[in-house]
């Protein structure tokens, strides 16, 4: 096995199209559990650790532009303020060593349904900037995952960075597994709210093939915040709509069964998570506003 460590993004990129079948390797969270139990012995490695470029963030137009090599515990400790839902599943994501090696990148590049960072990205309606060695593109995180661990990366490509725009109003994560702690996600779920557009957008994960937006849930609870004037009264969401809200979530769902779940398991828990996950975004709003 040839590994390729380059000191600069160019050399990265260059590399990548002198051997588009080489995988790219930053924290190795994922690649070296793959390593170790023979699931994948690619012909060649790209150690991009020493890749400055992507190490770093910043901001831009309203947005924060995370490098793909942004670790979890650099989000908790750095952006939180200005990406508060990314920062809760950040703080979920395995130990505190797989959080200071494992990146945003990663997960973005293994695509697994069950990954902690796509849930909070798609309701922050992130963009993903890919770079080969003559070009780069842009593409919304719908678009960058097609389906379990695919994605729309050509061969000759790299993850560079993710853009997310700044929250403008309150977030939230939630998921369950097996145990309390370092655990895979059975299911998971992510929202946030607009204030400025009275809008609630939303984010599923480990519950389809891919991150999953649950639009006609969406639909429902912002008519709702609309037509009872809870943007401008700050009142609280009627019960009923809150249990509305959670089933028409597990409705957007597309689980299976597996190992870690049932797909009636998977429903009624991402309904749970859903209602939850609203009422806490909701009083942080009536808090901050009141």
């Amino acid at each position: 096995m040839e590994v390729v460590s380059p000191s600069g993004l160019q050399e990265a990129l260059d590399a990548k199209l002198e051997n588009p079948s080489a995988v790219p390797l930053a924290g190795g969270t994922d690649l070296m559990v793959d390593l170790n139990f023979d699931r994948r012995r690619p012909d060649a490695i790209i150690d991009l650790t020493r890749v400055t470029e992507l190490a770093g963030w910043d901001r831009a137009d309203g947005a924060i532009r995370l490098g793909a090599g942004i670790t979890y515990a650099r989000l908790v400790a750095e952006v939180a303020p200005e990406l508060p839902g990314l920062a809760i599943a950040a703080r979920t994501v395995g130990s505190p060593q797989i959080r200071n090696r494992g990146t945003v990148g990663g997960n973005l590049g293994t695509a697994s349904p069950a990954g902690d960072a796509l849930p909070p990205l798609l309701a922050a309606g992130a963009q993903v900037e890919l770079a080969s060695a003559t070009a780069s593109r842009s593409l919304p995180l719908t678009a960058f995952i097609t389906g379990p661990k695919t994605t729309a990366l050509e061969p000759s490509e790299l993850i560079t960075a993710v853009l997310v725009p700044v929250a403008t109003g309150p977030q939230q994560f939630s998921k369950i597994g097996t145990r309390n702690a370092m655990v895979i996600a059975v299911t998971s779920f992510a929202l946030a709210l607009h204030p400025e557009r009275h809008g609630v957008t939303t984010g599923i994960g480990s519950a389809g093939p891919r991150p999953l937006v649950a639009e006609a849930a969406e639909s429902f609870v912002e008519g709702v915040l609309e037509e009872e004037g809870l943007w401008d009264a700050r009142g609280v969401i009627p019960g009923a709509a809150a249990v509305r809200f959670g089933e028409l979530v597990a409705d957007a769902a597309q689980p299976i069964d597996d190992v870690r779940g049932t797909i009636r398991y998977r429903r009624h828990a991402l309904g749970i998570l859903a209602r939850r996950t609203l009422g806490w975004a909701w009083d942080d709003f009536r808090k901050v506003s009141g």
